[in-house]
């Protein structure tokens, strides 16, 4: 869905702008019409049987997956999930979890953090799942199921598509789970599968008005100190990649918090010059969404008395927050556990013009480089 006519001056922007394309690919491997391919799920379900937790283990941007990835296992499916940090895996004690499924997430599948982990969980005894974005690499094949993502090459170091992806693989795993627990209907599922359908179409169309809009914020806060990303439930992995993607492309200092730790210390950090990047979207389907996003209107509030400058991501149409904040951008109308996959995409130009007006090579960011190419 990248325009061919299109003369994208850096990769990690073409690969913004891939992601549609990359998502239907990806939802083609996995679906067919508004229903999950059962045949391809047949490794996970042997992983998975007689399963009652879920261990997950991965590095940087694909850990964010991961914890999104959490919400979804035990929000959907009622199966306990437990996130480690690849590196801290094999130091921890073999009593943590009894008998979990062991799921990896890795863009190139070869990050050595993560594929020690991998090994480490198979002399354990586990059964185990990788996601990776090239179904040769080592832990593709190590794994007793491989669920490869199809983003495609990805040349810039940031992550992108590569992490979108591996939030729709997440998605799915994590619907295909509560359909065989007998969580969900199968209607319920397909209701599921067909807002993940949407995404290419819907992000294809926002994403000129996103980079326009973005590129305006950027400059206008280019002399910024530092940033802080507020999420709650489901969209507080994406702040922590919001800020991730800023660090790593931009080389400035932004941390994600969940939006009610913000009094808890981090407000003393708030000034003209950190702004808030703040996620409000809201499903109004989910009574559990409608409270969250009552309670960071409330914040807002307060942030607005103490002059803070304010970015929120909401949902279209929403005047409220909007009333509250120094620029709004907004997202399609979806699901609750939807709203990640587009959330992270102004995220993502956020960090890709804030590194253009800082003179940094986005591509290429200081002292960071990926395993390989993804396939």
């Amino acid at each position: 869905m990248t325009s061919p006519d299109r003369d994208f001056p850096h990769a990690m922007l073409r690969e913004i702008f891939d992601q549609p394309a990359a998502i239907a690919a990806t939802l083609d491997t996995y679906s067919e019409g508004d229903c999950l391919r059962e045949e391809i799920f047949v490794p996970a379900r042997q992983a998975l049987v007689g399963k009652e937790s879920i261990l997950i283990a991965a590095s940087g941007s694909s850990r964010h997956a991961g914890q999104v990835g959490e919400i979804l296992f035990e929000d959907m499916a009622g199966i306990a999930v437990d996130v480690e940090y690849a590196s801290e895996y094999i130091y921890r004690s073999t009593q943590t979890l009894k008998d979990p499924c062991f799921l990896v997430i890795s863009q190139s599948g070869e990050t050595a953090d993560t594929s020690e982990a991998l090994r480490e969980a198979i002399a354990r005894g586990s059964s185990t799942i990788a996601i990776t974005n090239n179904d040769a690499s080592s832990m593709a094949r190590l794994a007793d199921c491989s669920l490869p993502t199809k983003a495609g090459i990805e040349r810039a170091v940031p992550a992108t598509k590569s992490f979108t992806t591996q939030l729709l693989v997440v998605s799915l795993l994590s619907l295909y789970a509560a359909r065989i627990r007998g969580k969900m209907t199968r209607a319920v599922v397909e209701s599921h599968v067909r807002q993940l359908r949407a995404i290419p179409g819907a992000m294809a169309a926002m994403l000129p008005a996103w980079e326009k809009q973005v590129s305006e914020i950027a400059r206008e806060l280019q002399f910024a100190e530092a940033f802080l990303f507020l999420g709650r439930g489901v969209h507080y992995p994406i702040a922590r990649e919001g800020a991730l993607k800023l660090k790593e492309s931009a080389y400035m200092q932004a941390q994600g918090y969940p939006t009610g730790e913000l009094k808890h210390g981090p407000n003393a950090l708030v000034n003209p010059k950190t702004p808030l990047v703040v996620l409000a979207t809201r499903d109004p389907h989910a009574p559990d969404s409608l409270l969250r996003y009552e309670k960071t209107v409330n914040l807002l509030r307060d942030l607005k008395k103490q002059s803070a400058q304010v970015i929120s991501i909401v949902t279209e149409g929403d005047e409220q927050i909007a009333a509250l904040s120094r620029y709004t951008i907004a997202i399609p109308h979806c699901a609750e556990y939807v709203a990640p996959l587009y959330e992270v995409v102004p995220l993502q130009l956020l960090a890709y013009f804030t590194a253009i007006n800082r003179g940094i090579d986005v591509d290429h960011p200081r002292n960071l480089t990926k395993a390989v190419l993804s396939e």
